[in-house]
């Protein structure tokens, strides 16, 4: 039987973001942070001791409470009547939350280990929303610690003015409020229901997430239980962390939601191992650091040796096809398991990481390699830019199975453009076929059906982190993504963007002219546009290279623009035109 916590960790790996956490007071008590109903005890016992009744309070504060004052303790009324103003109220209770100089030396009232490593996996992207029946800023605090600054909820009104979930990034609900807000919540009265606003933000929740449960008894927190007893969905699992085996109504909540429960030592060793285990999956999945190391070095010495065209062969082959079926399997479908920008960050991390090796070799290959070695690099990006046929309505990650072949053409076009080999930069963007065309373009050359634009058409990827330039955000994307294999070849970042700026405006204007449309079309040369188009210096050497060199244009002698310099000298004048427009 495979172990809890290996399945904790596999949900968690393989749905990024899915997962909500649920801490309880557990989580903060091993903290040494009393629970809210601790606070108005000892409130009591000092109300006590000021009125001279200690020893009637003694035996038990809550009854004296309700002899002396003909009610229940409530937290609220409680804080107000013993301090009278805001600042008041929050220096009193800044001691019961807030560490002093003791507390911080012996590392009471800081973030356990759980609460950093939880900050752990939502730095990593494995986790976004935290709900929280604590008062304190133990969770926060260990966000920011992880270089994060979570959006937090704990008033209604914060909660109207709130983005939804899924555009808020990571996400900290506190249910039962703030100790610094004299509203939060402690009496069972309290705990009964929540305001109609919270219980659709939870009901939401509790349908689109999975739950992962820790530090939470279910016995005192009425409205909570009720929430997820009426939520009839299980998109996702839910996992409860308990020390010892469920009782009462945990039990009735963990059995109503077919969790699986974790029986663990206490909230530091769930969180601990969990953290350990989806990174140990995140590092299997990214290729091992030396593979794509060992493989630039073997390439180098299978280029130099002519005895080794077979070996390099090969070496090329069994990359490209390992990456065609990991990339074709069935974690890249057409299928949409996740809210869409998670979605996309997913499976453009995924791809990235599986595409590592042989962005490696095809770099150092177009690079050193003579213009023999083409056919590998041309075979390569032709079975990587025909993936296979997949059913599925989001067209948008069906247009995203190309951005394996986008990231391996650019990396060897800058590779092409940095060694000033030609004719292997015109043989990557012509030579490389595409079975399905994009409607109204002409050729089916991979360079004019595979470019930033034809995979982000009505913008779905802008949202993400890393496209973060808002003129042309896969241009960006690309710059910097491709950045780490340039360093050998270009150390200079003014050198890599000079490089960057060539490739791009040569490829759109060969993406231009092998589109162009037929004299009897109103409008034509269309070509990819790029960061080239804001530094002009760009666009005017390219053409002074053209002008002065004529028909010996190295890329004329490549055989791009048929050759011809009058094609060539036309398709510049058309496409500077059109960038113009």
């Amino acid at each position: 039987m495979i172990d809890p916590m290996v399945s904790l960790a596999f949900a968690v790996y393989s749905n990024k973001g899915a997962h909500a956490v649920l801490l309880g007071s557990g989580i903060s008590r091993a903290s040494g942070i009393p629970t809210g109903w601790e606070v108005v005890i000892d409130l009591i016992r000092q109300v006590a001791v000021a009125e001279g009744e200690t020893e009637n309070c003694d035996a038990d504060p809550e009854k004296w409470f309700r002899m002396k004052n003909g009610e229940a303790p409530d937290y609220s009324k409680l804080l107000d009547g013993i301090a009278k103003t805001p600042a008041e109220r929050q220096q009193l209770l800044r001691g019961y939350f807030e560490p002093n100089e003791a507390d911080r030396k012996e590392g009471r009232k800081l973030p356990s280990a759980a609460h950093r490593d939880i900050a752990q996996l939502v730095a990593a992207g494995y986790l976004r929303v935290i709900i929280t029946t604590n008062f304190d800023r133990l969770m926060e605090m260990a966000l920011e610690e992880a270089g994060i600054t979570p959006t937090v909820i704990y008033t209604t009104d914060q909660l109207k003015g709130a983005l939804p979930l899924v555009h808020s990034g990571p996400t900290v609900i506190k249910l039962h409020g703030d100790y610094q807000d004299t509203r939060i919540k402690n009496t069972e009265k309290e705990l009964a229901r929540y305001d109609k606003a919270w219980n659709v933000l939870l009901d939401r929740v509790l349908d689109e997430y999975g739950l992962i449960v820790s530090g939470w008894s279910g016995e005192w927190d009425a409205a909570l239980r009720a929430a997820m007893e009426r939520c009839r969905s299980r998109r996702f699992t839910t996992f409860w962390g308990t020390r010892s085996p469920l009782r009462g109504k945990a039990k009735e909540l963990a059995d109503r939601r077919a969790a699986v429960v974790l029986t663990t030592q206490d909230a530091n060793h769930l969180f601990s191992s969990l953290r350990e285990k989806v990174l140990a999956l995140a590092d299997m999945a990214a290729p091992h650091p030396l593979s794509a190391k060992m493989a630039v070095a073997t390439v180098k010495r299978y280029l130099v040796d002519p005895t080794a065209k077979i070996r390099l062969h090969d070496l090329v082959h069994e990359e490209t096809e390992r990456l065609f079926r990991e990339i074709n399997g069935p974690a890249f479908d057409g299928s949409q398991r996740l809210p869409q920008h998670q979605e996309i960050q997913t499976r453009l991390e995924k791809y990235g990481a599986l595409s590592e090796t042989l962005l490696s070799i095809l770099v150092t290959g177009c690079y050193w390699g003579d213009a023999g070695a083409t056919v590998l690099w041309v075979s390569s990006l032709q079975r990587i830019a025909n993936p296979t046929a997949v059913d599925g309505t989001h067209t948008h990650l069906l247009r995203l199975r190309r951005y394996p072949a986008l990231l391996l053409l650019y990396a060897a076009g800058l590779a092409a453009c940095a060694a000033g080999n030609y004719e292997t930069l015109a043989a990557i963007l012509t030579k490389p076929k595409v079975k399905e065309k994009l409607p109204g373009l002409k050729n089916d050359s991979m360079c004019a059906q595979v470019f930033p634009l034809a995979m982000n058409m009505n913008g779905e990827l802008n949202s993400q982190p890393s496209f973060s330039d808002p003129r042309y955000p896969f241009n960006g994307h690309l710059f910097y993504k491709l950045r780490g294999f340039f360093r050998e070849y270009l150390p200079r970042d003014e050198d890599y963007e000079t490089v960057f700026d060539r490739f791009e405006y040569l490829f759109g204007l060969v993406h231009a002219d092998l589109n162009r449309f037929k004299p009897d079309h109103t409008r034509g040369w269309w070509g990819p546009k790029g960061w080239f188009e804001f530094r002009n210096k760009t666009i005017q050497k390219i053409s002074t290279e053209m002008e002065t060199a004529g028909a010996n244009w190295p890329l004329l002698k490549a055989g791009l623009f048929a050759g011809s310099p009058q094609q060539a000298q036309t398709a510049i004048d058309h496409f500077n035109a059109f960038l113009e427009e």
